[in-house]
């Protein structure tokens, strides 16, 4: 098996050689092959995030990694990153470094979520002082719920951390979600569309800003519009995805991780997620009302002899294929 490895390896370094050499023939617009190499999760984020001058920091990942949980592992490298003297920059450049390498650890360093799902993050100055808001767009639906809703207690952390000033929306921008989740709705998938009074708990406790840009073409809100503090009447549908598929219907498994950490302001957790229960039954067959007519259905939910995906990988399926295991 190490000799298998090794030829990977050698076969790979060799490629790598090739690729420079013609790339500095200066026929493309890169003069150095783009994609870098990583041989694990560590080293993923530090070469995902080197932009942000991060050398080093898959070693300190490494340590953390090796007794603790990756969520505690995020949360440790972000309060790091935040409150160090040393990093160049002002508040605002060390709160966006420490978010995105705490999002780039929940992801694996596998994901585009940690650039491009959290599109930008402003301190944005209040009568209260200044607060955070977190720019999401619609790359962040790849993180999944619990690293949606964890990029946002990670900000709360980061706040606490330096003293920044809790958000406080005014009744419109509460509002404004209400109206904006549902009709989010009706142009994009959700899995889980959280009633209004959900919608408001989340909003009216959250410590930190959850913005974003207009993702859904010309569709805008139609009641609660031109707001002060709200940059678009379009539809935002990172700010959507997170409220909705992150904060809402992960509220039970984020409530475990705050306790666990006993970290203050997240009470409000325990009035979310009673309705999901109904929702998680797997022999509802509650999907087949989205099913397009004319496709076919391979099997009924939890039919003797039906089908199944399996995701993931195996030795059985490559990077064009899927594996379809028969139910038994």
């Amino acid at each position: 098996m190490e000799s298998y490895f090794t030829a990977i390896e050698t076969s790979v370094d060799r490629a790598y050689e090739v690729a420079t050499q013609a790339r500095r023939l200066g026929l493309d617009p890169a003069t150095i092959p783009e994609i870098p190499r990583a041989q694990d999760m560590a080293m993923r984020v530090e070469k995902l995030l080197q932009e942000f001058d991060l050398e080093g920091l898959s070693r300190e990942i490494r340590a953390l990694a090796a007794r603790m949980p990756r969520e505690e592992v995020a949360i440790a490298i972000a309060r790091r990153l935040a409150t160090d003297p040393n990093r160049r920059g002002d508040t605002a450049d060390r709160v966006e470094t420490a978010l995105r390498v705490g999002l780039a650890i929940l992801t694996e360093g596998i994901l585009v979520a940690p650039l491009e799902g959290l599109a930008e993050v402003h301190l944005r100055p209040d009568r209260g002082g200044e607060y955070i808001e977190l720019y999401f767009a619609g790359p962040i639906r790849a993180a999944g719920g619990t690293a949606q809703a964890l990029s946002v207690l990670l900000a709360d952390i980061v706040r606490q951390e330096l003293g920044i000033a809790a958000y406080r929306p005014d009744r419109a921008e509460v509002e404004r979600y209400q109206e904006e989740i549902p009709l989010y709705k009706h142009f994009q998938h959700l899995q889980y569309v959280p009633t209004a009074e959900e919608i408001g708990t989340v909003v009216r406790n959250i410590p930190v800003c959850i913005s974003g840009e207009s993702t859904e073409g010309d569709a805008e809100v139609s009641a609660f519009r031109n707001l002060p503090r709200v940059g678009t009447n379009g539809i935002r549908g990172g700010a959507c995805l997170v409220i909705a598929e992150g904060l809402c219907q992960k509220a039970a498994k984020l409530r475990k991780i705050v306790e666990k950490l006993r970290l203050p302001g997240w009470e409000f957790l325990a009035e979310l997620g009673h309705g999901t229960k109904a929702a998680e039954d797997h022999s509802t067959p509650k999907y087949l009302a989205e099913a397009v007519g004319g496709r076919p259905v391979l099997a009924h939910p939890n039919r003797p002899g039906g089908f199944r995906l399996v995701y993931g990988r195996a030795r059985t399926g490559g990077l064009a294929s899927c594996s379809v295991n028969r139910r038994r």
